[in-house]
């Protein structure tokens, strides 16, 4: 292994880890915003849907992006522009200002995270052998540290305003640096990119569960929190837990997940994520006391951990270049992040919080039907590049 495979390697799980701890810091501390400019649910979910669009509108424009300049200079753009994007989220003194500057957000975001996959998937193929669980588990290292950080906030009494803004102004010298590290993928030729206008069924089917999977981690990172604090009436401090404890589930499996998916391949690990994840979060609403639903998501972030890993890495094998098809799956898949958090807001106020959760079961159901539709037997190992072309990519 070269050195610029190893620096790729590191600087990829290294940018997973800053979007994990940016989007979680936002995340953990919704309770605190909603104090802050007095919110309400419905207006909670309207802002969630602002950020939603933002990533969506950036995503579906990244599958032609990705083919002309590769993920490398996206990153190189996005990651910077994603702190800024938490800066003035942090600062937003009002409703109007935080809507615009969640938008802005949540547009840098969305470019990130399809690059990062992207470039995952390259430095994957470049190694040869899976590695985009390792990388996603770069991602739970970042949620869990925003949670343990903004529950150390809460306990010290520091505002939202600057529990946020401190994590900002960390993140954006360190996330310009990283840039130094990515691959730089070979561009699709132009009969390629013109081929490739549709892609394969494949890759759709793979949006698909990534919508449902992607529901389901919305769904949890939006309304843990609330869902403990108003419906089971947890002290903030414990109720902001519940999502780094679910993070930590997540990390446990994806740092098995690339092992278990060369021995059992995608297909039924894709299966029984899906019908794990609908029981454990039939046990989170069926728990009567908060400290029993906070231990409860752990087992949900086991469940539904090696989804989006597993459904990127094949859509990132789907074509000649990853990037065009992970951008296909992953708008597809965040629409499902999108829709989920917007959907339970308001079905919480036409019902409860509680009832409306209940989406989670049927996700759960829906993820395990969807990958008995995938290819018997599942592709469970990476297939490598190229000797020369991956020397190529490492220059």
């Amino acid at each position: 292994m070269t050195r610029e495979l190893r620096n790729a390697r590191h600087g990829a799980v290294l940018t997973f880890v800053l979007a994990g701890l940016m989007v979680g810091t936002m995340t953990v501390r919704i309770p605190a915003l909603t104090d802050k400019l007095g919110l309400s649910e419905a207006t909670v979910g309207s802002i969630l849907l602002a950020w939603g669009l933002g990533a969506l509108v950036t995503m579906q424009s990244m599958r032609r992006v990705m083919a002309r300049v590769g993920s490398r200079a996206v990153l190189r753009v996005g990651g910077p522009l994603t702190a800024i994007g938490l800066l003035a989220v942090a600062f937003a003194p009002n409703l109007p200002v935080l809507l615009a500057a969640v938008v802005l957000f949540g547009m840098a975001f969305g470019m990130v995270d399809i690059a990062m996959n992207a470039q995952g998937s390259t430095v994957e193929q470049a190694h040869g052998r899976p590695l985009m669980n390792g990388m996603h588990a770069g991602w739970c290292v970042g949620a869990i540290t925003a949670g343990a950080l903004g529950s150390l906030a809460i306990a010290a009494g520091l505002s939202f305003t600057a529990n946020v803004a401190l994590i900002g102004l960390v993140s954006l010298p360190v996330i310009a640096l990283i840039g130094r590290t990515y691959l730089n993928e070979p561009p699709a030729s132009p009969t390629a990119t013109t081929a490739r206008r549709r892609m394969p069924a494949i890759v759709y089917l793979l949006g698909a569960i990534m919508f449902f999977a992607f529901m389901v981690e919305g769904v949890v990172a939006d309304w843990n929190g609330l869902y403990l604090r108003d419906e089971l009436g947890a002290p903030e401090a414990l109720a902001a837990l519940g999502y780094p404890v679910f993070e930590v589930g997540m990390l446990v499996a994806r740092l098995t997940g690339d092992r278990l998916r060369e021995r059992f391949g995608v297909r039924g690990m894709l299966t029984v994520s899906g019908v794990a994840t609908a029981g454990f979060f039939a046990v989170v609403l069926a728990a009567p006391a908060a400290l029993m639903v906070v231990l409860a998501m752990f087992f949900v972030g086991l469940g539904v951990a090696t989804i989006s890993p597993l459904t990127l890495s094949l859509a990132g094998t789907a074509t000649d270049t990853p990037g065009p098809a992970i951008a296909q799956a992953g708008a597809m898949g965040y629409a499902g992040l999108l829709l989920g958090p917007v959907a339970i807001g308001f079905v919480a106020d036409a019902t409860s919080l509680r009832t409306a959760l209940g989406v989670g079961v049927l996700l759960g159901v829906l993820i395990a039907l969807a990958s008995r539709l995938l290819p018997r037997p599942g592709p469970a190992e990476v297939t490598p590049l190229p000797a020369r072309q991956a020397t190529d990519i490492a220059a």
